[in-house]
């Protein structure tokens, strides 16, 4: 089987393996990146990698040249038609990995998957996501409040969307 997603000028993304598990969990466990995210634990994430990928899937971001990994995507709700981005994490910030994984990844998610819908979530706070995601065409679609309780302290999230419609434009 064919792991590859897709593939741009300097990237791929490929479904993760076992061997990437390790590689998740350090991304998800570092601090600059475990503020702004809600961490899943080891079995959640072989439970994702061992699936055959209908409902849920890991996906690393990795540099062509190289075949190093630099980020991860996780995806959920594979299985309708209104997929869900819930992390986005990228090992080597400010090189660009990140808009053009994202970039990856939606032209995967409309134009292969055929997917209606992508949706995400994003703590209100995390102004580089934030503007990550509306330049690449996210609209936020709504607040939702006091919505994660993180170190006893209530936190909102930002819901963005983006509709098949507004992507082929």
């Amino acid at each position: 089987m064919n792991d590859v997603l897709i593939s741009g000028e300097r990237l791929r993304l490929r479904r993760a393996h076992m061997s990437d598990l390790d590689y998740i969990m350090s991304l998800q466990a570092a601090p600059e990146n475990l503020k702004f995210i809600v961490p899943f634990d080891e079995e959640y994430h072989c439970m994702i990698i061992s699936s055959d990928g209908t409902e849920r899937l890991d996906v690393i971001i990795e540099d062509i040249e190289t075949s190093t990994p630099v980020g991860y995507f996780m995806l959920r709700e594979l299985d309708s038609p209104c997929a869900e981005f819930t992390h986005v994490i990228v090992e080597k910030k400010g090189c660009g990995y990140g808009r053009e994984g994202m970039k990856l990844l939606l032209e995967w998610t409309f134009n292969i998957k055929k997917f209606h819908r992508v949706w995400i979530d994003c703590k209100d706070y995390n102004k580089v996501a934030l503007h990550l995601y509306e330049s690449v065409g996210f609209v936020r679609e709504g607040l939702l409040r006091e919505m994660i309780l993180t170190e006893g302290v209530w936190e909102n999230l930002i819901v963005l969307g983006m509709l098949e419609s507004e992507y082929s434009k």
